[in-house]
């Protein structure tokens, strides 16, 4: 597998470890910037316990394409990565139409292209 791969992968997964750390430990101001929500409602107790729940699954994420670049090598290696970019471009996409359409272009494109140099290389 490619080194540039590598690289791709594991931005990705800095860039999901990072949104954790919004929707867990952000402030309610910057929750509400960043993901386009009227600051009333990230106020919401069951708003918080809803997006510290979120950034759970995408803290998890990040730790597993992390883990996955560290211990798996060749076919295994490419297949699960695969899997991991298609995955977060379906979950991108479902965001994009239910949420925000910058979720598209933060989340869901840079897995798709990533997905494609997979399957090219």
């Amino acid at each position: 597998m490619s080194l540039f791969i590598i690289i791709l992968t594991s931005l990705i997964a800095i860039e999901h470890l990072g949104i954790m750390g919004l929707e867990m430990f952000a402030n309610d101001q910057t929750k509400a910037k960043a993901f386009d929500m009227p600051l009333d409602f990230v106020r919401l107790p069951n708003t918080k316990v809803a997006l510290a729940n979120q950034g759970i699954y995408n803290g998890m994420l990040g730790v597993l394409i992390i883990a996955v670049n560290c211990l798996l090598t060749g076919a295994a290696l490419k297949t699960v990565l695969a899997l991991l970019m298609l995955y977060i471009f379906i979950v991108a996409l479902y965001g994009t139409f239910t949420a925000t359409k910058k979720i598209f272009f933060l989340q869901g494109l840079p897995a798709l292209i990533t997905l494609l140099l997979i399957l090219i290389f």
